[in-house]
C-alpha cells in the first residue's frame, strides 16, 4: 500500500481522537511548552517530518545550502529539524504520535539543558522498539537510584580495571597488533572492513566484560558480531522509526519492527550462559572481569531490599557494554578510513607525525597522543563529521521545571540534536566540511572546543567516553604506523553517505587496501 494510502486510512480512523488529544495537550501545560509545528490527531507532526527523516528533517534550512554542494555531509535526516529550528528558535516542540518531545538545536540550547539543568534533565526514556525488552533496566535505560547504582558502579569497575593482569591499554595494544596480522594477510589485495574492525574492537569489550578476546574465526564470537551490526542496522531503518512514533498501534501487529526485540533476546541468552559459567567458576578473591565483579557486588547486597545488584540489571549492563563498546568505535574507525583515503593530504599528515613522534620500531601509547596534536585533532574532526549518533538518546525530564521561559513537565521527553552541536557555526568555522583545523590553534596545538560532543553531555554523558577515547588513539596510530590506506577509486569519487540515518548514522559500505609502508 502507498504511503499516502496509509495516511490517509490513519486520518480517517483518528480524527474522532482529536477532542482526546485537543485535552491531553492542554493537561501538559501546551501554553507554556516551546512553540512548534501544529500536531495533527494521533499522528502528531508525521506528515512533515516523513518517516525515516527524523534528523534530515531537523536540520534542513541551516545546512540546506552547504549540502548541496558536497556528499561529505550525510544528507539523509537532516532536513525538517532545521527548518523548525531556523522558524521556532533552537528550542521547540514536536510531536512523535501523540507523544511530544522537547527539541534542543545548537551548543547554546544543549549545554543549557544537559549540563546547567543537569539534574532535571538527567532521565531517560526507552525507545518503544527496546522497551518490550528493557523494562527500564540496566545502566543506560534506567532512571533514578536504579540508574545512579549503576552508574557508579560501572564508572568505578572500568576505572579500576587491571585487576592484577592486563590494563586496558595494554589489551588494546595487543588487539591492534591481532589486527595488523589481518590486514597483512591480505597483502595488498581490497578489503571490506566492517567485520575485521569490528571483531577487533569488540574483542577489547570482550576482555572487559566476558575476561577473555576471541579469536576472529571463532563461531560463536561471528555470530554475536553478525547481532551487533544487525542491532544497529535494525534500529536505524525507517520500519524501527515508525514503531517509535506508533508503538500503540503497531505492537499488536507482527512485520520488521519487531526484528530488534528478536535480536536483543538471542543476545541476552547469550549473556545469560557467560554469567551461568561466571557464576559456577567465581572466586570472589579474584574477579576475572565486569560479570565477577557484579556476582560479587550481589552477593554483599543479598540482604539490602533497596539493593538494584540482580540478574536483569547485569544482564542488560552488559548487553549495552558490549553493543554500544562495539559499534560505535567501530564505525568511527570505518568513517575514518574514508576520511583519510577521502583526503590523502591529512593521511600523509598523520603518518609523518607518527613517524616523528613514534618511529617505526616500538608501539603506540597513550602518552604519544600529548605529541602528536595534529593526529589527535585528526580524531576528534573523524568523530565530529562522522556524527555517528545524529540525535543523541533520548533524555527525560526527572521534576517539572522553568526552560528558558517555558514550562517543561515532568516525564516529557527530550531529544538533544547532537549533530546541530558538532555542526554548530557559532562554534566551528566551516562545520560542514571535514577540517582538523577545528582543533588546532595558531600554534598547530591541539585545542578543545566545548561543542564536541559525540559522547553527549552532561550527567548521561557516554560511560564508555575514556575507553573509547584509548582505542581510537591506539588503533589508528598503530594501524597508519603500518599501512598506507588506498582507495580503489580516486579520492574525489568517495562518498562517506551514510546507508542508514536513524539510531546511529551507518557507515558505507566500502573496500580498500592496506598497502605496507
Amino acid at each position: 500500500m502507498e504511503w499516502a494510502g496509509v495516511v490517509t486510512l490513519l486520518l480517517v480512523i483518528c480524527v474522532s481522537c482529536h477532542l482526546l488529544i485537543s485535552s491531553k495537550r492542554k493537561r501538559l501545560h501546551k501554553g507554556r511548552l516551546p512553540p512548534g509545528p501544529t500536531p495533527l490527531p494521533l499522528i502528531g507532526n508525521f506528515l512533515q517530518i516523513k518517516s525515516g527523516e527524523t534528523l534530515k528533517s531537523l536540520l534542513k534550512v541551516t545546512f540546506q545550502n552547504v549540502c548541496l554542494n558536497t556528499k561529505i555531509v550525510p544528507e539523509v535526516k537532516r532536513l525538517f529539524l532545521l527548518q523548525l529550528h531556523e522558524k521556532y528558535g533552537p528550542v521547540f516542540t514536536v510531536y512523535l504520535g501523540t507523544r511530544p518531545v522537547l527539541v534542543l538545536c545548537g551548543h547554546q540550547a544543549v549545554k543549557e539543558g544537559l549540563i546547567d539543568k543537569a539534574e532535571e534533565f538527567s532521565g531517560r526514556t526507552t525507545k518503544p522498539t527496546l522497551e518490550r525488552v528493557v523494562e527500564g533496566h540496566g545502566v543506560c535505560f534506567s532512571n533514578g537510584e536504579r540508574w545512579k547504582q549503576l552508574r557508579r558502579f560501572s564508572v568505578t569497575v572500568l576505572k579500576s580495571f587491571g585487576m592484577g593482569k592486563k590494563s586496558i591499554e595494554e589489551r588494546i595494544q595487543e588487539e591492534a597488533q591481532f589486527l595488523l596480522e589481518e590486514f597483512r594477510k591480505t597483502k595488498g589485495k581490497p578489503l571490506e572492513p566492517t567485520y575485521v574492525l569490528g571483531r577487533a574492537v569488540s574483542n577489547i569489550i570482550c576482555s572487559i566484560v566476558f575476561g577473555e578476546r576471541f579469536d576472529y574465526e571463532n563461531e560463536e564470537f561471528q555470530a554475536l558480531m553478525r547481532l551487533v551490526h544487525n542491532f544497529f542496522w535494525e534500529m536505524s531503518t525507517t520500519w524501527s522509526q515508525l514503531y517509535d512514533m506508533f508503538p500503540t498501534f503497531l505492537k499488536y501487529f507482527p512485520g520488521p519492527h519487531t526484528r530488534v526485540y528478536d535480536i536483543v533476546s538471542d543476545a541476552l541468552r547469550f549473556i545469560a550462559k557467560r554469567v551461568q559459567k561466571n557464576q559456577e567458576t567465581l572466586d570472589s578473591n579474584f574477579p576475572r572481569d565486569f560479570i565477577d565483579c557484579f556476582l560479587i557486588q550481589m552477593e554483599k547486597e543479598k540482604g539490602n531490599p533497596l539493593s538494584e545488584f540482580n540478574f536483569k540489571n547485569l544482564e542488560m549492563t552488559i548487553f549495552t557494554l558490549f553493543f554500544a563498546g562495539t559499534e560505535t568505535v567501530s564505525s568511527t574507525l570505518r568513517f575514518g578510513f574514508l576520511f583519510l583515503m577521502k583526503y590523502p593530504e591529512v593521511q600523509a599528515r598523520v603518518h609523518e607525525e607518527i613517524d616523528r613522534v613514534i618511529g617505526h620500531n616500538r608501539i603506540p601509547n597513550s602518552e604519544d597522543r600529548r605529541q602528536m596534536p595534529y593526529t589527535d585533532a585528526v580524531i576528534h574532526e573523524i568523530q565530529r563529521f562522522g556524527d555517528l549518533a545524529p540525535m543523541g538518546l533520548a533524555h527525560m525530564v526527572t521534576s517539572d521545571t522553568e526552560f528558558r521561559g517555558y514550562f517543561i513537565p515532568k516525564g516529557m521527553e527530550v531529544c538533544p540534536v547532537l549533530s546541530s552541536v558538532l555542526h554548530d557555526p557559532t562554534m566551528f568555522k566551516n562545520p560542514n566540511a571535514f577540517n582538523p583545523e577545528n582543533f588546532l590553534d595558531e600554534n598547530g596545538c591541539f585545542k578543545k572546543n566545548d561543542a564536541f560532543v559525540p559522547f553527549s553531555s552532561g550527567k548521561r554523558i557516554c560511560l564508555g567516553e575514556s575507553l573509547a577515547r584509548v582505542e581510537l588513539f591506539l588503533f589508528f596510530t598503530t594501524i597508519l604506523q603500518s599501512f598506507q590506506l588506498k582507495p580503489l577509486v580516486p579520492p574525489e569519487d568517495l562518498d562517506p553517505t551514510p546507508l542508514e540515518n536513524g539510531f546511529i548514522n551507518v557507515p558505507p559500505i566500502y573496500h580498500l587496501s592496506v598497502i605496507p609502508r
